[in-house]
């Protein structure tokens, strides 16, 4: 009999934790938050967890070489209960999404659910590989702003899209470990992404923001300084894991790096969250990353 904890690794459950700040960044630069905006997150979760599960199931022969110590070769899990799992979640993932956002929720999760069994069935393993789980990501950003002005939420989108394929490029190399090349290419991005998150919006003075709140003067309030502390951390901690891949490029090396990529998420969607004006719903998205990370000790994440 399949136990809990053996799912759970499964599904990389603690990983979730990246997950719902998508959903929040989204509908906050969208002008979308509300009652709906946690269901949202919930299929999001769910539609996260069912790639893991279909990941592994996916991997199952090359992990039985490379990682015999997951839940499918390790004979914890059946390979067809992992792919019952899979398409359990996938479905409650669309039934969920469409429930509380209706048609146009459903018009992004279809395609969401879609590129992730895309990318875990046939686009891991080819040169596509990280800008198809990037495409997942950015959608996943765009599943919240479904109930507003989506195209507001495109910087949101395309930001946590480049930060996941920074960690995807990466991850490729978990095995083999990585030249210096890959990196120092993958820092760079990080530092451009937090340069560009913390930047403060152009808002014309009067004008509303996205929370409805009129901007009465163009000084820097403290508040406004949220965005930049939230992407200096993440910058931080995720740029000096990758700067020791630089110095030794070796498995452990780069593993540590994806793990810091997939625990620091929080912080950079908490800073798009607070950009978009919601400081405090932006605090509290980031303050999943200790959580993450201790989680992450007892799970993997990656």
């Amino acid at each position: 009999m399949t136990r809990l904890a053996d799912l759970a690794e499964l599904v990389r459950a603690p990983a979730a934790l990246s997950v719902p700040g998508d959903v929040l960044s989204g509908a906050a630069a969208a002008g979308a938050l509300g009652p709906r905006t946690p269901a949202l997150a919930g299929a999001s979760v769910l539609l996260y967890w069912a790639g893991m599960a279909a990941n592994d199931w996916a991997d199952r022969r090359l992990d039985a070489v490379e990682r015999p110590e997951r839940p499918i070769p390790s004979g914890r899990v059946r390979p067809s209960v992992a792919l019952g799992v899979a398409s359990g979640l996938t479905a409650a993932g669309l039934a969920v999404a469409t429930a509380a956002g209706g048609r146009r929720a459903a018009a992004v999760a279809l395609p969401l659910a879609a590129t992730i069994w895309g990318y875990d069935l046939r686009a891991k393993n080819t040169a596509a590989g990280p800008a198809v789980m990037a495409a997942c990501r950015g959608l996943d950003v765009l599943l919240g702003a479904s109930g507003g002005r989506v195209v507001r939420a495109l910087p949101a989108a395309l930001t946590v899209a480049a930060h996941t394929w920074t960690v995807t490029a990466l991850s490729r190399r978990e095995v083999t470990g990585a030249d210096r090349r890959l990196p120092g290419l993958t820092l760079a991005g990080t530092a451009l992404i937090a340069l560009t998150t913390s930047a403060r919006p152009t808002v014309l003075s009067g004008a509303p923001s996205s929370t409805g709140c009129v901007k009465r003067g163009p000084f820097l309030r403290l508040g406004e300084l949220v965005p930049a502390v939230l992407a200096a951390g993440y910058a931080a901690r995720y740029g000096r894991a990758q700067a020791r891949v630089l110095v030794d490029p070796s498995p452990a090396r780069v593993r540590a790096a994806v793990g810091a990529g997939i625990t620091g998420l929080p912080a950079l969607q908490g800073a798009l969250t607070a950009r978009a004006g919601a400081r405090l719903l932006g605090l509290a998205v980031a303050g999943a990353a200790p959580l993450g990370r201790r989680l992450a000790r007892l799970i993997s994440p990656t």
